[in-house]
């Protein structure tokens, strides 16, 4: 086994910079904890971006793993699986809506649903072919393809990327006034997060949710939903619009939905959406796999117990109180979130995010930065809550030695 120096310059010598990572090497990881190759234990605050809600190698998750292993892992859709529709009725029942349109990643969740958006536009409102619009929040982050970043305002993200897709309008986030004026006849479709997450952790006004569905439902508008980190549990709900009784009309979800095992993610709706699709119009491979529907069946099962979202509540309340006493100390500026998920802005005389991050990661905790100044919090959904008092010490202690 490689050390970490050893690990850190193959992979400098070897890959493509796209990523900046802690100089941390990651063998081996079990529920809220991670050992390096050295033998070092580290507490997970990040689970892989609300991918890990669960924990690493969750029982569960690997048993529904493996038995699936030993039977079928991979069909394509050109055949039917035993797995495949218990999965796209369970995941609808569990979104209160009637169809599933199963991929992998969530980026590739969020191109299908503008792919849908667009084709409903078309076929059912009647939009003139071609000239479809979808308006989107300002600081939003939905992945990183050509088209995703043609409506980001994020420069590291977009710059250098065009010619850019056009037919998205981007609005203030949390400005309902701005979002009506940017709403036309041509409108197909708002795109947001109900919690932008690689922003910082960005919680909107109180009734901007509730606000964005009337107005989608008067202009006869899709309301989408990017759920993909604020989902499955993470704000201590199932899903983060749940917090202003809200129910968009597309859920898009990803990461938590597998497990931390396999990539899974999909597009959710009801029959009048996702049934603009017919054969040959939109797929994937990989999407809704044998091995990738088990997991997600086992995930759906979990989060039907209503378990991990009441942890969720819990621990992020008493993680909420904690990180607000800091504010005000000379160190921390402000702090957002919703359940196990905060926003945490350094005040930048006394560092970086990411030199905050180094100087946790030092004392064992792992968490990750965001625009220079911020970091953010969202360990497992079954972390306890001693782990969880013993990684705020260290950012106590981090943030007390400047």
């Amino acid at each position: 086994m490689s050390t970490t120096a050893e690990a850190l310059h193959s992979a400098e010598a070897h890959s493509a910079h796209n990523y900046h990572p802690l100089p941390v090497v990651v063998a081996s990881a079990e529920g809220a904890w991670m050992t390096d190759v050295e033998g070092r234990r580290f507490l997970d605050m990040l689970a892989g971006y609300s991918a890990l809600n669960f924990g690493h190698g969750n029982r569960r998750l690997l048993d529904a793993a493996k038995a699936q292993l030993e039977r079928v892992t991979l069909t394509s859709r050109a055949f039917h699986h035993d797995r495949f529709a218990d999965f796209c009725r369970e995941l609808a029942a569990l979104c209160g809506k009637e169809m599933v349109l199963p991929m992998n990643t969530g980026a590739e969740a969020v191109e299908t649903a503008v792919k849908t958006a667009r084709k409903w536009g078309y076929e059912v409102k009647g939009v003139p072919d071609g000239q479809a619009k979808i308006v989107v929040a300002a600081n939003n982050f939905h992945g990183r393809t050509t088209t995703i970043v043609s409506f980001s305002t994020d420069h590291e993200a977009r710059d250098h990327y065009g010619p850019y897709t056009p037919g998205f309008e981007i609005v203030p986030y949390g400005d309902l006034t701005a979002l009506a004026e940017a709403v036309t006849a041509n409108t197909v479709a708002v795109l947001l997060e109900p919690i932008q997450g690689e922003a910082g952790v960005l919680v909107p006004p109180a009734g901007y949710l509730r606000g964005v569905r009337e107005l989608t439902r008067e202009r006869n508008v899709l309301f989408m939903a990017d759920e993909i980190q604020s989902g499955l549990g993470r704000t201590g709900r199932t899903f983060a619009c749940e917090h202003e009784d809200v129910v968009p009309d597309v859920y898009i979800l990803g990461k938590a939905l597998g497990g931390g095992v396999v990539p899974v993610s999909a597009v959710i709706a009801d029959r009048d959406v996702l049934g603009v699709f017919r054969p040959g119009e939109h797929g994937s491979t990989f999407g809704g796999n044998p091995l990738a529907c088990a997991v997600a069946l086992e995930v759906i099962a979990m989060l039907r117990t209503g378990e991990y979202q009441q942890r969720a509540a819990e621990l992020g309340d008493h993680l909420h109180r904690e990180l607000n006493l800091l504010v005000g100390g000379g160190a921390v500026t402000a702090v957002r979130g919703r359940g196990l998920w905060a926003g945490v802005d350094i005040d930048p005389a006394h560092g970086t995010g990411r030199q905050i991050s180094e100087a946790l990661m030092e004392r064992g905790v792992l968490v990750k930065d965001t625009h220079g100044s911020t970091i953010r919090i969202a360990p497992p959904l079954v972390i306890s809550k001693e782990d969880l008092d013993w990684g705020l010490d260290q950012l106590r202690e981090v943030l007390a030695a400047g």
